[in-house]
């Protein structure tokens, strides 16, 4: 089956200047549908995704309409010091039902993956994050997600009956689906009144990573090796200060500042392993003046430079690239090990496999921080490593 039959074209009349596109813009570099849907067996390395699907957000409808008046903002940027093999292929139809909505992003998440091309998906509600992370079930991995968002939308309220996936409960059906494949969850700049105390209680006994937006503001660079773990990537436009993305009915007067949102996503784009992103909940009925559509898309346009500048340097191929740290902590013989790029500075950790673990693999590579190196230097267990080695037990 042809992806085509889940998109419906763009109307170029919609989103193209009065004067058209100078050649140097992004309009005039990417392959859109408007007539022929784009040949997908050709050399192409980002598929941007349109979904027209807002009818199980929280408190936000009219979200579904959000597509267009992206692209109207990010195909008059202009193209970075790289040449672009990005299409878009155009808006997803919604569904006679919202499950129909899923099967669709499922189907096409899914196949571009295995094309080995990169979904960039422009929502549409946050719902639309279980559709993107059900494209990965048939492909035989363990899924790490990261969620940038000031709320955690899990159910936590133990009377409910069985849980509906709206925009404020599809993690839960992310972290009950059979079968399993999520190994690790992180959610960076949840905001603390807007987080039950269960919920974190639920975080932490999972071991998964939860960061309060007061630990990120202002030193953004620690959420790098974060985002760098992630195979897939949900970017909840309401965790940006309304300040600056005033175009979301749940937007908050606190959250990431703008020029920090472009950083995160430039941090995503660098990410070797990031296999899928999505931006969900713009709503354009609270946009009035384009500023939160402006300010996605040159988030976007931060993305697509990060991923047109990968180091592709996971380690340990070749092993020469690389320097390996050892150290052993204050009251255990156990020895940690540190791997750090030439090539790009950063850093990773070994964290190793219980016996009855991988029998293909001795240890599992984690991206830290330089400042987990400096903890084990002086004799303390990182906490990072400690959580991971829950998780591969």
């Amino acid at each position: 089956m042809s992806l085509a039959y889940f998109f419906s074209p763009i109307d170029l009349k919609r989103i193209t200047p009065k004067k058209g596109y100078y050649t140097s813009q992004l309009g005039q570099k990417i392959e859109l549908y408007s007539v022929d849907f784009p040949d997908l067996e050709q050399k192409i390395d980002i598929a941007i995704i349109g979904v027209q699907e807002g009818r199980n957000a929280d408190n936000n409808d009219g979200c579904a309409h959000g597509p267009d008046h992206i692209r109207e903002k990010l195909y008059i940027l202009n193209e970075g010091n790289y040449t672009t093999k990005i299409v878009d292929l155009g808006n997803i139809r919604q569904g006679a039902t919202v499950t129909d909505t899923y099967y669709a992003l499922k189907t096409v998440v899914e196949e571009l993956i295995k094309q080995d091309i990169f979904p960039l998906i422009i929502g549409g509600s946050q719902d639309l994050t279980y559709a993107q992370y059900l494209g990965y079930e048939k492909l035989e991995q363990k899924v790490d997600l990261v969620v940038i968002d000031s709320h955690f939308d899990i159910e936590d309220d133990p009377h409910h009956g069985s849980i509906e996936t709206t925009s404020a409960s599809y993690l839960s059906k992310i972290f009950l689906h059979e079968p399993n494949y999520l190994f690790n969850f992180s959610n960076l700049g949840y905001q603390t009144y807007f987080t039950s105390q269960e919920s974190l209680r639920v975080m932490e006994k999972l071991y998964f990573d939860v960061h309060r937006l007061g630990e990120l503001s202002g030193q953004v660079a620690v959420t790098e090796p974060i985002i760098r773990n992630a195979n897939m990537i949900s970017f909840d436009i309401s965790a940006i200060r309304s300040a600056a993305a005033m175009g979301n009915a749940n937007a908050s007067p606190n959250g990431f500042y703008g020029e920090e949102a472009c950083q995160l996503c430039r941090y995503a784009g660098f990410n070797d392993k990031l296999t899928s992103i999505g931006f969900y909940e713009y709503n354009p009925a609270y946009d009035s003046n384009g500023q939160t559509a402006m300010l996605l898309a040159q988030m976007i346009w931060c993305f697509v430079d990060g991923f047109y500048n990968r180091k592709r340097d996971f380690p340990l191929n070749p092993k020469s690239q690389y320097l390996i740290y050892k150290t052993s902590l204050k009251h255990d013989d156990h020895e940690l090990v540190f791997v750090k790029s030439k090539k790009s500075d950063r850093w990773w950790m070994q964290v190793p496999y219980p016996t009855h673990g991988s029998m293909n693999e001795r240890f599992h590579l984690v991206p830290c921080r330089y400042e987990d190196y400096k903890t084990a230097v002086s004799g303390e267990m990182p906490d990072l490593w400690w959580r991971t080695y829950q998780k591969l037990a």
